[in-house]
């Protein structure tokens, strides 16, 4: 339990909780280290402490049913723990997944660094399908709320963030650029003819680009268009409120919030094993998640700067640097009683100071 006290005293500077409520955070990120899974009857025979697993159990639905947890104050300390520069590239994106006849949707903003999207914004969307324009500008005037002085270079989306009302609106906030990706079936005009997407961008070969000169006309609105042909012959075409030379490009940071997905998922914390029905429970669940995540990639950042990760023949590393520092934690919470020394290191990580 000595270790616990250490966890708790590391991460009283970033929240400011009381003795109990952070307590309760430093046996559940423990416990998530140990189990790899949400699953709750999982994480309660994690927690390893003198109460039963029943007692934990009870614990853990008293603290998400009870407990406040703020996205905004998540947030900020994330920014700080991974030492995320401006200006920063924003990525917007939506997971969901059924668990019987509960269906669960989330609409998430994270800011992208080094090949990840970390949390910021989230919004649990009580229907299936689609977001509207309505909610993702809620989301963005709440990060604008929670970071006002923030430098955005740009805002990344896929074809699901399109439309006249959500375009009109980005284009409104001048600080904020976007390279949103288009359907082939969207009209793009130049003043005197009105075509699809796709035959404006028919004559394009596989890895061949286009970016057309001067601004057009989508939804009425003037933003600067570049195509791109994939391998598989399918066109990327993207609308940019700037730098239209390098939209394509940039357009590819949207992926880090697909990434993001996949670590708090199958590749890490199992997300979908959730037996959660209730949404502001589910997103208090997101806010600790984070927390780990952002531990296990800070320490598998340090372990890649001293023992850098084998390279594979088809140019990629061994495993990620979340794996690598996941692994790490969990060899280590799995037998803290004999290795405390790499476990006093690691709490570094887990620091803003």
């Amino acid at each position: 339990m000595n270790q616990i006290n250490l966890l708790r005293q590391t991460l009283k500077p970033l929240l400011g909780w009381h003795g109990a409520r952070l307590n309760f955070l430093a046996l559940f990120i423990i416990a998530l280290l140990r189990v790899k899974t949400i699953n709750m009857v999982e994480l309660a025979n994690g927690f390893r402490s003198q109460a039963k697993s029943e007692s934990s159990y009870k614990r853990l639905q008293r603290f998400f049913r009870y407990f406040n947890v703020k996205q905004d104050e998540i947030a900020k300390i994330v920014v700080k723990l991974m030492a995320i520069p401006q200006p920063w590239i924003l990525s917007i994106d939506r997971t969901e997944w059924s668990f019987g006849k509960t269906h669960f949707n989330i609409l998430m903003l994270g800011v992208v660094h080094n090949g990840v999207a970390y949390p910021l914004l989230w919004k649990m969307l009580d229907k299936k399908g689609n977001s509207n324009s309505e909610e993702r500008i809620d989301l963005l005037e709440r990060f604008g709320q929670t970071f006002p002085d923030a430098t955005v270079d740009y805002l990344c989306g896929d074809r699901e963030f399109v439309g006249q009302e959500w375009i009109s609106y980005l284009l409104r906030k001048n600080q904020m650029g976007f390279r949103i990706r288009i359907r082939q079936s969207d009209k793009i005009s130049d003043g005197q003819r009105n075509l699809k997407a796709a035959v404006v961008f028919d004559h394009l070969l596989p890895e061949q680009t286009q970016v057309l000169a001067h601004k057009r006309l989508v939804w009425g609105l003037a933003v600067y268009v570049a195509g791109l042909r994939l391998d598989d012959g399918e066109l990327l075409i993207v609308i940019s409120s700037n730098s239209p030379q390098t939209a394509i490009t940039d357009y590819a940071n949207r992926w880090g919030i697909e990434t993001l997905f996949g670590l708090f998922k199958t590749r890490g914390f199992c997300l979908e094993s959730t037996h959660f029905k209730d949404a502001k429970r589910l997103s208090k669940l997101i806010s600790l998640m984070t927390l780990a995540l952002c531990w296990a990639i800070s320490t598998g950042q340090w372990l890649h700067q001293h023992q850098p990760l084998k390279i594979k023949k088809h140019g990629r590393k061994a495993k990620g640097i979340f794996r690598y520092g996941l692994d790490y934690l969990r060899s280590i919470v799995l037998d803290l009683d004999l290795k405390q020394e790499q476990f006093l290191y690691s709490l570094q990580f887990l620091s803003c100071t």
